[in-house]
Protein backbone atom coordinates (compact mmCIF):
# COMPACT_ATOMS: atom_id res chain seq x y z
CA UNK A 1 0.00 0.00 0.00
CA UNK A 2 1.41 3.38 -1.04
CA UNK A 3 2.13 5.95 1.68
CA UNK A 4 0.21 9.19 1.27
CA UNK A 5 2.23 12.31 0.49
CA UNK A 6 1.34 15.70 1.97
CA UNK A 7 2.90 18.34 -0.28
CA UNK A 8 2.95 21.67 1.56
CA UNK A 9 5.04 23.54 -1.02
CA UNK A 10 2.05 25.27 -2.68
CA UNK A 11 0.71 26.48 0.70
CA UNK A 12 1.36 29.81 2.40
CA UNK A 13 3.96 29.57 5.19
CA UNK A 14 1.44 30.02 8.05
CA UNK A 15 -0.72 27.19 6.67
CA UNK A 16 2.00 24.55 6.33
CA UNK A 17 2.44 23.36 9.92
CA UNK A 18 -1.30 23.33 10.78
CA UNK A 19 -1.95 21.28 7.61
CA UNK A 20 0.74 18.80 8.65
CA UNK A 21 -0.64 18.46 12.17
CA UNK A 22 -4.18 17.88 10.84
CA UNK A 23 -2.83 15.08 8.64
CA UNK A 24 -0.99 13.59 11.63
CA UNK A 25 -4.08 13.79 13.87
CA UNK A 26 -6.02 11.78 11.24
CA UNK A 27 -3.50 8.89 11.32
CA UNK A 28 -4.08 5.63 13.15
CA UNK A 29 -1.38 4.07 15.31
CA UNK A 30 1.27 2.56 13.04
CA UNK A 31 0.26 4.71 10.05
CA UNK A 32 2.41 7.38 8.42
CA UNK A 33 2.60 9.88 5.59
CA UNK A 34 5.43 11.57 3.74
CA UNK A 35 5.71 15.33 4.11
CA UNK A 36 7.06 17.10 1.01
CA UNK A 37 8.62 20.52 1.58
CA UNK A 38 11.04 22.92 -0.16
CA UNK A 39 13.32 23.21 2.90
CA UNK A 40 14.35 21.16 5.92
CA UNK A 41 11.29 21.47 8.23
CA UNK A 42 13.31 21.87 11.44
CA UNK A 43 10.80 24.21 13.12
CA UNK A 44 8.04 21.68 12.44
CA UNK A 45 10.20 18.95 13.97
CA UNK A 46 10.66 21.09 17.09
CA UNK A 47 6.86 21.45 17.31
CA UNK A 48 6.41 17.68 16.99
CA UNK A 49 8.96 17.17 19.77
CA UNK A 50 6.87 19.50 21.98
CA UNK A 51 3.46 18.14 21.02
CA UNK A 52 4.24 14.42 20.65
CA UNK A 53 7.54 13.60 22.42
CA UNK A 54 8.28 9.90 22.13
CA UNK A 55 5.00 9.11 20.38
CA UNK A 56 5.88 9.90 16.75
CA UNK A 57 8.44 8.82 14.17
CA UNK A 58 10.44 11.29 12.04
CA UNK A 59 12.55 9.78 9.25
CA UNK A 60 14.13 11.64 6.35
CA UNK A 61 13.45 10.04 2.96
CA UNK A 62 15.06 12.82 0.88
CA UNK A 63 17.29 15.68 2.11
CA UNK A 64 17.22 18.45 -0.48
CA UNK A 65 18.71 20.54 -1.81
CA UNK A 66 15.42 21.49 -3.53
CA UNK A 67 12.97 18.92 -2.16
CA UNK A 68 12.76 17.46 1.32
CA UNK A 69 10.69 14.38 2.11
CA UNK A 70 10.08 13.25 5.70
CA UNK A 71 8.10 10.19 6.74
CA UNK A 72 6.07 11.09 9.84
CA UNK A 73 4.39 8.24 11.71
CA UNK A 74 2.14 7.84 14.74
CA UNK A 75 3.32 5.46 17.47
CA UNK A 76 0.67 6.10 20.17
CA UNK A 77 -3.02 7.03 20.21
CA UNK A 78 -2.43 10.23 22.21
CA UNK A 79 0.53 12.35 23.29
CA UNK A 80 2.42 10.63 26.11
CA UNK A 81 2.75 11.98 29.67
CA UNK A 82 6.18 13.58 29.98
CA UNK A 83 8.33 15.96 32.03
CA UNK A 84 7.91 19.56 30.86
CA UNK A 85 10.26 21.38 33.22
CA UNK A 86 12.69 21.16 36.12
CA UNK A 87 12.82 23.94 38.71
CA UNK A 88 15.65 22.66 40.87
CA UNK A 89 17.87 25.30 39.20
CA UNK A 90 18.47 28.03 41.83
CA UNK A 91 19.36 30.79 39.31
CA UNK A 92 17.89 34.24 40.00
CA UNK A 93 17.40 36.53 36.99
CA UNK A 94 17.69 40.27 37.54
CA UNK A 95 14.34 41.18 35.97
CA UNK A 96 10.71 40.14 36.47
CA UNK A 97 9.95 37.57 33.81
CA UNK A 98 8.08 34.45 32.77
CA UNK A 99 10.75 31.74 33.13
CA UNK A 100 8.68 28.91 31.66
CA UNK A 101 5.26 28.24 30.15
CA UNK A 102 3.39 25.34 28.65
CA UNK A 103 4.03 25.27 24.92
CA UNK A 104 1.67 22.55 23.69
CA UNK A 105 -0.80 23.96 21.16
CA UNK A 106 -3.46 21.34 22.01
CA UNK A 107 -4.09 21.90 25.71
CA UNK A 108 -6.85 22.92 28.12
CA UNK A 109 -4.51 24.38 30.75
CA UNK A 110 -2.06 27.23 30.88
CA UNK A 111 0.83 27.18 33.31
CA UNK A 112 3.71 29.59 33.86
CA UNK A 113 6.67 29.97 36.19
CA UNK A 114 7.09 33.61 37.21
CA UNK A 115 10.20 35.14 38.79
CA UNK A 116 10.17 38.40 40.77
CA UNK A 117 13.60 39.68 41.89
CA UNK A 118 14.02 40.84 45.51
CA UNK A 119 11.73 43.79 46.24
CA UNK A 120 10.02 43.66 42.84
CA UNK A 121 6.31 43.16 42.41
CA UNK A 122 3.29 42.92 40.17
CA UNK A 123 1.02 45.92 40.64
CA UNK A 124 -2.52 45.63 42.00
CA UNK A 125 -5.00 44.45 39.40
CA UNK A 126 -8.25 42.54 39.03
CA UNK A 127 -7.67 38.97 37.90
CA UNK A 128 -9.15 37.53 34.70
CA UNK A 129 -12.42 35.62 34.34
CA UNK A 130 -10.90 32.37 35.57
CA UNK A 131 -9.62 30.79 38.77
CA UNK A 132 -5.88 30.25 39.25
CA UNK A 133 -3.75 28.15 41.55
CA UNK A 134 -0.35 29.51 42.61
CA UNK A 135 2.39 27.26 44.01
CA UNK A 136 5.32 29.06 45.65
CA UNK A 137 8.53 27.35 44.47
CA UNK A 138 11.34 29.48 45.87
CA UNK A 139 11.92 32.58 47.98
CA UNK A 140 8.98 34.35 49.51
CA UNK A 141 7.00 37.54 49.63
CA UNK A 142 3.45 38.72 50.00
CA UNK A 143 0.12 38.73 48.21
CA UNK A 144 -2.02 41.78 48.90
CA UNK A 145 -5.75 41.20 48.51
CA UNK A 146 -8.71 43.57 48.71
CA UNK A 147 -8.75 43.28 52.53
CA UNK A 148 -5.43 41.91 53.81
CA UNK A 149 -1.95 40.58 53.07
CA UNK A 150 -1.01 36.90 52.77
CA UNK A 151 2.55 35.68 53.42
CA UNK A 152 4.02 33.60 50.60
CA UNK A 153 6.49 30.83 51.52
CA UNK A 154 7.99 27.88 49.58
CA UNK A 155 5.45 25.07 49.28
CA UNK A 156 2.48 27.37 49.80
CA UNK A 157 -0.61 26.77 47.65
CA UNK A 158 -2.66 29.90 47.01
CA UNK A 159 -6.09 30.03 45.36
CA UNK A 160 -6.86 33.14 43.26
CA UNK A 161 -10.60 33.28 42.60
CA UNK A 162 -11.68 34.78 39.30
CA UNK A 163 -11.80 38.59 39.16
CA UNK A 164 -10.21 38.90 42.65
CA UNK A 165 -7.97 41.90 43.35
CA UNK A 166 -4.32 40.98 43.93
CA UNK A 167 -0.78 42.36 43.99
CA UNK A 168 2.46 40.43 44.47
CA UNK A 169 5.64 41.62 46.16
CA UNK A 170 8.86 39.60 46.42
CA UNK A 171 10.79 39.38 49.68
CA UNK A 172 14.54 39.65 50.23
CA UNK A 173 15.23 36.34 48.41
CA UNK A 174 12.99 37.05 45.44
CA UNK A 175 9.87 35.04 44.58
CA UNK A 176 9.46 32.20 42.10
CA UNK A 177 5.98 30.73 41.67
CA UNK A 178 4.01 28.46 39.37
CA UNK A 179 0.55 29.39 38.11
CA UNK A 180 -1.99 26.90 36.78
CA UNK A 181 -5.30 27.90 35.22
CA UNK A 182 -7.62 27.27 32.32
CA UNK A 183 -6.16 28.26 28.97
CA UNK A 184 -6.63 31.91 28.02
CA UNK A 185 -5.01 34.68 26.03
CA UNK A 186 -1.32 35.37 26.62
CA UNK A 187 -0.34 36.50 30.11
CA UNK A 188 0.82 40.11 30.41
CA UNK A 189 2.76 41.09 33.53
CA UNK A 190 2.76 44.66 34.79
CA UNK A 191 5.76 44.93 37.05
CA UNK A 192 5.67 47.32 39.96
CA UNK A 193 8.76 49.30 40.88
CA UNK A 194 11.03 47.69 43.49
CA UNK A 195 10.72 49.13 46.96
CA UNK A 196 13.68 51.23 48.05
CA UNK A 197 15.18 49.86 51.24
CA UNK A 198 16.30 52.40 53.77
CA UNK A 199 19.23 51.68 56.11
Amino acid sequence: MAVQEIDVRPLRGPDRNPTTFRAYDALGVGESFVLVDDHDPLRLRDEFDVEHPGSHHWDYVERGPETWRVRIGKAATTPLPHVVGDWSDPSRPEATEVLWKLRSRERDLDSNVIWLPPGAGIEAHAGPELDSLVVVLQGGGSLTTELDTVDLRPGGLVWLPRRSRRAFRAGDDGLRYLTVHQRREALVLHAASPRVRTP
